[in-house]
């Protein structure tokens, strides 16, 4: 009796399809699966390769087919694409998964176990509090400009609103208008209570995890950096050096090149939208220390004598990251400074 080698699984909410090959190529099972299916077929079948795509559920699945002994590979949707014949159909997808498994030069998805996905779902959790608590913010703001109420952009401005909202004495505000925005301004207090517990937690941990300890040593790296670093790369010896994995992050620029000519435009923003955007941010920061009186290193005051801001942030950004990686890799603390203080 012939044996299944490889299985391409095309995820779901409801209704899954497989896709089972033998070694030599030959098709033998191509059916849809309930949810409720899914296990007893797998735990029925002698360990093989099982392919699928990565999504919001791959991560439980790969752990719970993993535990029958089948060894499962996860791949980015993107690069399942190519393999798809003629029109898109979950038979169709199953194929291409299938295929695009037993490619030799396939890239993988680390699987994420329940306690790493639980350590994204804390930061996850973070930031969605900061993006409502902005959200909010910016919305108060807007309407008190309305009425001839101006405050300047930031977190640090809101508290002054808020207590305008709050002085009875002041009559610039319509009571209709007062007792919505005070909704608003309890919201805006809920959520910072909300995200400095995370932080306490975030911070905590991180200091009880010796590699992220290593991490903040990184000028720009702080524990939120540290945290979302580990909770996002699992195996850094993946990436072949520094530069591999800043183009993973996506603060790389995107090329276009043909014919010999090399064509670099904007960073290609293809990696992990937190990660890009928390390196950015604590680039910023040190940049900011010029101001103070910081002198930068040569390469990065040169650089932000020739070109934009945001070009230079992006550059110390991308050194951050690759700095990450040989810690990650090499081991060892920081040791060299990136910015040193004027005699």
């Amino acid at each position: 009796m012939e044996k299944i080698t490889t299985i391409g699984l095309d995820l779901a909410k409801s209704v899954f399809q497989v896709h089972c090959i033998t070694e030599d190529g030959h098709v033998l099972v191509r059916r849809a699966l309930r949810r409720s299916q899914m296990l007893d077929f797998f735990r029925s079948l002698a360990p093989c390769l099982v392919g699928m795509e990565a999504c919001a559920s791959a991560h439980y699945w790969a752990n719970a087919i993993g535990a029958f002994g089948h060894k499962v590979r996860m791949m980015p949707a993107a690069y399942v694409k190519a393999y798809v014949k003629r029109n898109k159909t979950d038979a169709a997808d199953a194929e291409a998964i299938c295929e695009a498994v037993s490619r030799p030069t396939m890239r993988f998805v680390p699987i994420k176990s329940p306690e790493e996905q639980a350590a994204g779902m804390v930061l996850k959790t973070r930031e969605l509090f900061v993006r409502q608590r902005s959200q909010t913010a910016n919305a108060m703001r807007a309407h008190m400009a309305e009425l001839g109420i101006i405050a300047a952009t930031g977190m640090a401005s809101i508290a002054k609103l808020i207590a305008i909202l709050r002085d009875g004495d002041d009559a610039r505000l319509p009571a209709a208008a007062r007792a919505a925005l005070l909704e608003m301004a309890e919201q805006i207090e809920r959520l910072t209570v909300r995200i400095e517990a995370l932080d306490t937690k975030i911070v905590a941990a991180v200091k009880n995890d010796e590699t992220a300890r290593r991490l903040t040593s990184i000028p720009g790296v702080g524990p939120i950096i540290a945290a979302t670093v580990l909770a996002t790369i699992h195996d850094p010896a993946a990436f072949k050096t520094g530069r591999h994995l800043a183009a993973w992050i996506g603060i790389t620029p995107r090329a276009n090149s043909s014919g010999g000519k090399e064509r670099l435009g904007k960073i290609s923003k293809q990696g992990n939208k937190q990660l890009r955007t928390l390196l950015i941010v604590g680039a910023t920061s040190i940049l900011k220390q010029a101001s103070r009186g910081v002198k930068l290193p040569a390469w990065l005051a040169s650089l932000m004598a020739r070109r934009p801001y945001k070009v230079a942030a992006v550059a110390l950004a991308n050194k951050i990251a690759r700095t990450i990686w040989a810690l990650l890799v090499k081991g060892g603390s920081y040791q060299a400074p990136l910015i040193t203080t004027r005699a």
